[in-house]
């Protein structure tokens, strides 16, 4: 929660700074932005390659046909969710935009210093590498790669904790201070609210659908089934990390009478796999930002369909601390929606302002895919 706050105070002081600040204040933190975006697409590609095939060849260890049931559930779930968010945005979004201003019309004012960091390689690139060596390594259990990607993995989450999220605050400033200094931010601000809101009630609708259904399967009560996840829902409000809430997501699947080394399995499991409430916000985010940004086309369902399945892939193994799914996500927005640097810093700020219940559904959906496994186990 602490971030949040830095977030909103980011918020308060570009805008004050874009509407009063002297003209070389608000350039200095339009140049910070301009860099620390550059290298957050630097980066990028790094965050897809070594989480994911991290995570891919860590799933060697496993029995296949548990790990088969869990993954494909959690990747369904993921997938339905995103299509429910995509539905909700395109019919409420563009009323709420309708009266709102542009999210930029074009820079007026100009970074000092327009230093780009080139990726080393696309992010299509960096997904099928780490597709490649991570069922490689899973099928030949080479512990040399296995380790290195792993230690990759532990040096890019150092990079997020260290230096992106700090940094988030700063990035977010800039941001808020060139539209403030343009005139279009309090329109912006109005229809991004509502926008949280929506996401936050699709949230919930998603998790009574999946515990109706978990339910249902496992011939159990739904609300007692969803009653005794609400702890692990409220910790993930506090902690923002599916990681951090383990502990406390598997003593409330034990709850619902799922078998023990079931949920031992599948909780940790889970946390890396199952993002469902991460692609709604995500899905609910980026069409937000499209409808209000003139560079950007107004995406219809059938666009935004091969988006949901694609960030379904990309989100595998995001980092366990704050904003590790939209990280992993922004090489999809840039590459398959066309997102520019400020689509892309509204997005970070709108992802990160929610990150706390996005993550409480995740783990909170999880209870119901550990059901839902445990009735399908032998």
């Amino acid at each position: 929660m602490k971030l949040i706050l830095k977030l909103i105070i980011g918020i308060i002081v570009g805008i004050v700074l874009g509407l009063v600040g002297p003209e070389y204040l608000i350039r200095t933190f339009i140049t910070l932005k301009f860099l620390f975006g550059s290298f957050i697409g630097f980066i990028i590609p790094f965050i897809i390659l070594f989480f994911i095939a991290s995570g891919v060849a860590g799933l060697g260890k496993s029995s296949g046909s548990l790990v088969g049931k869990t993954v494909g559930t959690a990747y369904v779930s993921t997938i339905i969710a995103g299509l429910l968010a995509i539905i909700i945005a395109i019919t409420f979004i563009p009323f709420l935009a309708a009266e709102a201003g542009d999210v930029a019309e074009g820079a007026k004012l100009e970074p000092f210093l327009k230093l780009e960091i080139a990726p080393m390689m696309g992010v299509v690139t960096a997904l099928v590498t780490a597709f490649v060596f991570g069922i490689g390594v899973a099928k030949t259990g080479g512990e040399g790669l296995k380790k290195f990607f792993d230690e990759g993995k532990v040096v890019i989450e150092l990079v997020i904790t260290k230096i992106i999220i700090p940094f988030l605050p700063l990035y977010i400033a800039g941001i808020f201070a060139e539209m403030a200094s343009e005139g279009t931010v309090f329109d912006t601000l109005k229809v991004f609210g509502v926008v949280l809101i929506l996401a936050i009630l699709t949230h919930w609708v998603w998790l009574g659908i999946l515990y109706t259904t978990a339910g249902t399967i496992a011939q159990k009560n739904p609300l007692s089934l969803l009653k005794n996840m609400l702890p692990a829902y409220f910790t993930a409000i506090g902690t923002m990390s599916s990681a951090a809430t383990i502990p406390v997501t598997l003593r409330s699947v034990k709850n619902n009478k799922v078998k023990e080394d079931i949920a031992n399995f599948g909780v940790p499991l889970c946390a890396t796999i199952h993002l469902s409430g991460s692609i709604i916000t995500i899905v609910m985010c980026a069409i937000a930002v499209m409808t209000l940004s003139p560079e950007l086309s107004q995406p219809s369902f059938v666009d935004m369909i091969p988006v949901v399945f694609m960030l379904g892939i990309i989100m595998i193994a995001a980092p366990g601390v704050p904003g590790g799914a939209i990280m992993a996500a922004l090489g999809v927005l840039t590459t398959m929606l066309g997102f520019n640097e400020a689509a892309i810093g509204l997005m970070v700020a709108l992802y990160m302002a929610q990150d706390s219940f996005g993550t409480a559904t995740n783990v909170t959906g999880d209870g119901a895919i550990n059901v839902i496994v445990d009735k399908w186990s032998k």
